[in-house]
């Protein structure tokens, strides 16, 4: 098969994942400090307004590779609950999608000497998706048929919810995705699933010699797993963080693999960032280790933000 059918091939399989799941691409984006963009139960967690503008750029170098943008902010609403609001933009080759996700979260304190906290959130998700047809026609292109004349377009409503455990240093956070099946009125029943739903565990623990330290270590864990195909994925994760008073720096790597195939990566992430004065910026570079790493020179991912209003709340369970 020719290297262009190869890639084509590849795109439009890629794609028709994408239509299926119908929510922002989950990958490494979470690991900037960023944790709210994968569950309504961090809206909230921090005594300021946190807003975070992400890029991420698929297998650089691809034509119509995916291409992913989002806007994140989340704030504390009184000394027990949070608000979050979430924006994006996404295309992946012919297929293309926007939404918004707004996410409620309630912490309580369990024991406060101990930093004990339990935390309930859940998130109304807008999406809108849209198969471009007006490019289907092209002769050269293999996989689409030219002869789809009709629209290719839908409005989906649906809801995540979860629950964050936080003790000290350790935090466990449980998740449900699209609890709600799909409208297939405007597909083809016998191909598209309509069971969107995932759950999700990210699990990890902050290490540090002692109170004083400004070296903490944090190993964590993310596991998602898709009700419609049984396919399965985990990241595991390790960053080291320098704290310098209020700022910090961070060096980090993330391995993501599917579980059927634990020792053939998806792709090695380092990544990098810092907090300085309020304001944020990191930086993840996606090593592809699988076939396409012939035609890519890998994805990268960057975050820019801000915290603003710090002290809103006087809560410990916002530390």
């Amino acid at each position: 098969m020719k290297k262009s059918q190869i890639l084509t091939l590849f795109l439009g399989l890629t794609a028709m994942v994408s239509a299926q799941e119908l929510t922002v691409p989950q990958l490494s984006q979470y690991n900037a400090d960023n944790p709210f963009l994968m569950s309504p139960t961090y809206a909230g967690v921090g005594d300021h307004i946190k807003l975070r503008l992400n890029g991420l750029t698929q297998w650089v170098g691809i034509e119509d590779a995916p291409d992913t943008q989002t806007l994140a902010v989340d704030a504390r609403l009184g000394n027990r609950s949070g608000l979050g609001l979430l924006l994006y933009n996404d295309s992946n080759g012919e297929t293309k999608q926007r939404g918004s996700r707004i996410s409620f979260a309630h912490h309580l304190t369990i024991n406060r000497y101990e930093d004990e906290f339990l935390s309930f959130g859940i998130s109304y998700n807008f999406n809108q998706f849209r198969i471009a047809i007006e490019n289907f026609g092209d002769p050269a292109n293999p996989v689409f048929d030219p002869s789809v004349t009709d629209d290719r377009a839908t409005t989906n409503h649906n809801f995540d919810i979860g629950v964050l455990y936080r003790l000290n240093k350790f935090f466990l956070s449980l998740n449900a995705s699209n609890v709600l099946n799909k409208d297939l009125a405007q597909f083809d029943t016998q191909l598209e699933p309509n069971k969107l739903r995932n759950y999700y565990m990210y699990t990890g623990y902050s290490f540090s010699k002692n109170k004083k330290s400004k070296l903490e270590v944090e190993p964590s864990i993310f596991f998602q797993w898709f009700e419609s195909d049984g396919r399965s994925v985990t990241d595991l994760n390790t960053k080291f963080r320098f704290h310098n008073f209020e700022d910090y720096y961070y060096l980090g790597v993330t391995y993501r693999f599917l579980n059927d195939q634990v020792g053939t990566p998806l792709y090695v992430a380092p990544l990098a960032g810092f907090k300085k004065n309020n304001i944020y910026f990191g930086y993840s570079y996606q090593v592809i280790t699988n076939e396409i790493l012939g035609y890519s020179t890998g994805t990268h991912v960057v975050t820019i933000g801000t915290d603003l209003f710090q002290g809103i709340s006087n809560c410990r369970c916002t530390y």
